[in-house]
């Protein structure tokens, strides 16, 4: 059973969540950056580099990420990633990504320099140059992405050149680049579902922004549906999409104590039980947390005034008629075999 304590602690956004996987982050790279060479990359390709280089350019706790990515018989990768969750579109992302590229290559010649002198060094060589000054260093790609979830349609500029002015005049002065951007808006339940992935699920969870959006997952093809129980989810990765289930219904304004029934019985079923949430009501869903609650409350009550007026009951149907159990508290009474205690 999933921790109810660490479901209550999912408080980073669902798109930070999922970068943070890297299963998930190898089906983002693929299903939605169309480079060949990136294909085959795995998860164990990925070095993850954020928490070691982001806190030395800012201050600021960002949900943008930095992987490193070791492609065979080539130079690394890095993929920056943007993370913007807002409701409004960030027209800094250019100028943030233009800083990020250069702080990743300046590391990485630092990193490089490092390297060469340590290996100089074990070989017995005395070297106090640096490698990165040579003509023969070039510096590693870098994909730029800005991953985008928010409502509003994405009217920044993409590259940096058309952020700055009279770039026609100077424009041989100026950075080109273009990051790549993902804007979840853009794609539709069917076309998430068309990548046949765990992450197309991740996606649409993170899609829902209120209520009435569950029904969208009773429009999903149920070939699909049933591939997901084929692919043998890695038990983390079914606790990542409880919470990140759990963050969507706090944005809806869900009380906790009715997330936890919900959390508890997705908790039982299985993937494709999982999109059961379909029929999610939020009103019918608080009248029957509120009913189950009042009905073990009743039941405790009554045990208690049992013992306190030592009642003498025989079986466990005369507990049943005595004190007028409804069905689901006659289950309660079973499960948790109070019967016992009470005769």
């Amino acid at each position: 059973m999933y921790s109810l304590a660490v479901i209550r602690k999912a408080k980073d956004t669902s798109l930070k969540l999922i970068l943070d996987e890297p299963e998930l982050f190898v089906e983002f790279i693929r299903d939605f950056i169309n480079i060949d060479i990136l294909k085959d990359i795995s998860p164990a390709d990925i070095e993850d580099v954020t928490d070691r280089l982001l806190p030395l350019l800012t201050e600021q706790k960002d949900l943008d990420t930095i992987k490193r990515i070791n492609l065979k018989d080539k130079s690394p990768l890095f993929v920056i990633t943007i993370v913007d969750h807002e409701s409004t579109v960030n027209f800094r992302a250019s100028f943030k990504m233009l800083l990020y590229i250069a702080f990743v290559l300046d590391n990485h010649e630092k990193e490089v320099n490092k390297q060469e002198a340590e290996k100089r060094k074990a070989e017995g060589q005395e070297y106090k140059g640096k490698i990165t000054q040579t003509k023969s260093f070039k510096y590693p790609p870098i994909l730029p992405i800005v991953f985008y979830d928010g409502e509003d349609e994405w009217t920044a500029e993409t590259n940096f050149f058309d952020r700055v002015e009279m770039n026609d005049i100077f424009a041989k002065y100026i950075p080109k680049f273009e990051y790549e951007l993902v804007s979840l808006k853009k794609y539709s339940f069917e076309d998430l579902a068309e990548f046949r992935d765990v992450l197309s699920l991740f996606m649409m969870v993170d899609k829902l922004k209120s209520a009435e959006a569950f029904s969208e997952f009773g429009k999903l093809p149920k070939d699909y549906i049933e591939q997901l129980d084929s692919m043998n989810v890695p038990p983390h990765l079914k606790e990542l999409l409880v919470r990140i289930i759990t963050m969507l219904l706090r944005k809806i304004n869900v009380p906790q104590d009715e997330i936890d029934v919900l959390v508890e019985k997705l908790d039982e079923r299985g993937i494709s039980h999982m999109l059961a949430i379909e029929d999610y009501d939020v009103q019918e869903t608080r009248r029957e947390a509120r009913a189950e609650g009042k009905a073990e409350a009743r039941l405790e009550q009554l045990v208690k005034q049992i013992h306190k007026k030592r009642l003498k009951l025989k079986t466990r149907e005369q507990i049943i008629d005595e004190l007028e159990l409804e069905p689901d508290q006659i289950e309660i009474l079973d499960n948790f075999e109070l019967y016992e205690h009470l005769i």
